[in-house]
């Protein structure tokens, strides 16, 4: 499907940095109220540069809806051109790849995500080839970034303006492929890690002890949460052509500390570790089992199944609002003629 010039999607996830990890370790909270005053301010970014058609998914605390009643009057007109869209709401991660297929189908040209790992993953279900800008308000964000919100707002702009400069001002996330016998696919961004246990719980990783194995895309030393294991030990980057495999148990390897969630340092053993090609895949055997996709207990693999998990290179495209605007400035994109031709004076006072 083609995209059409100057139309975004906004996507802020109501559940996003609110797990058990604000219990069992120091994870940051983020209310609704903020989350709305980030859509605000996305929003302000986007009318700077006149976009169009502004699509926003709608959730169990009204974030969209109240992000438009309380825009300050300058930005009132914004509301004729900000759309709430209509469908069923599950208070899950299905509303966020649900939300991103109907933005998809209305051809959005970026999608903004407030959100953790969890959520773009769930965006990256349902957006295929449409681009993410993520903002980091979840517990692991390895993939989101911080950024400012009127930033991100005139970077998503320019990106969906600018369909033709997409290679130039994203990359194309890795992604794990996971197949589990008589199951739909999944895939994970990040990390997929097999768990002792056989219910999913409170769904977040925190109990080190249990961990058995961990398959990465990527991992810098700045990373929480699973990826941390190769940002202390083998750094990867997104672009990186390779991922790794880690086998835990017995410290064979060596031990590693690592902060497996904000605020918390555990000890991990490392039995062995090895590079993962673009292409390689992991058979993982069940039997009181679990799966934690990018941080979060999604999946059991009962006794006699077994999970086929393949590092491909064609996940989604993520955007860096950083680097959108460098490139958006050196094409001359926020420059006024006049302040052009005051430049030229300047430099040439003859």
């Amino acid at each position: 499907m083609s995209l059409i010039p100057g139309r975004v999607g906004i996507i802020a996830n109501p559940l996003s940095g609110s797990d058990i990890r604000r219990l069992v370790a120091l994870g940051s909270v983020y209310g609704a109220q903020e989350k709305i005053n980030v859509v605000q301010r996305i929003l302000a970014g986007l009318q700077a540069l006149e976009i169009e058609e502004i699509y926003l998914m709608p959730g169990v605390f009204g974030i969209a809806c109240r992000a438009l009643e309380q825009l300050p009057q300058r930005l009132g007109s914004l509301r004729a051109r900000s759309r709430v869209i209509d469908m069923p709401v599950d208070n899950a991660a299905s509303d966020s790849t649900r939300a991103a297929r109907e933005m998809r189908s209305h051809s959005v040209g970026c999608i903004v995500v407030l959100g953790g790992d969890g959520t773009t993953r769930a965006v990256a279900a349902g957006c295929q080839d449409v681009p993410i800008l993520p903002i980091s308000t979840g517990t692991n964000n390895v993939v989101p970034y911080q950024v400012e919100g009127t930033v991100a707002g005139i970077a998503a702009g320019f990106v969906a303006l600018h369909p033709d400069l997409l290679q130039a001002v994203a990359y194309r996330s890795k992604r794990l492929e996971v197949q589990i016998e008589n199951e739909p696919p999944t895939l994970a961004l990040v990390d997929v890690a097999v768990v002792e246990g056989d219910a999913i719980g409170s769904r977040a990783v925190w109990d080190a002890s249990l961990i058995r194995q961990v398959i990465l895309t990527r991992g810098e030393p700045g990373s929480v949460g699973m990826s941390s294991l190769a940002g202390f030990l083998a750094p990867v980057g997104p672009k990186d052509p390779w991922g790794l495999c880690f086998s835990l148990g017995k410290p064979e390897a060596g031990r590693l500390m690592v902060p497996l969630a904000p605020g918390l340092v555990a000890p991990l053993d490392i039995q062995e570790w090895h590079r993962l090609a673009i292409g390689e895949t992991v058979v993982v055997h069940g039997g009181g089992k679990l799966l934690a996709l990018d941080g979060e207990r999604e999946r059991i693999l009962r006794q006699g199944q077994s999970a086929r998990i393949c590092l491909s290179n064609d996940g989604p495209w993520i955007v860096d609002a950083l680097h959108t605007l460098r490139v958006a400035t050196e094409q001359g994109f926020f420059v006024q003629p006049g302040v052009a031709h005051a430049q030229q004076a300047v430099e040439d006072p003859s």
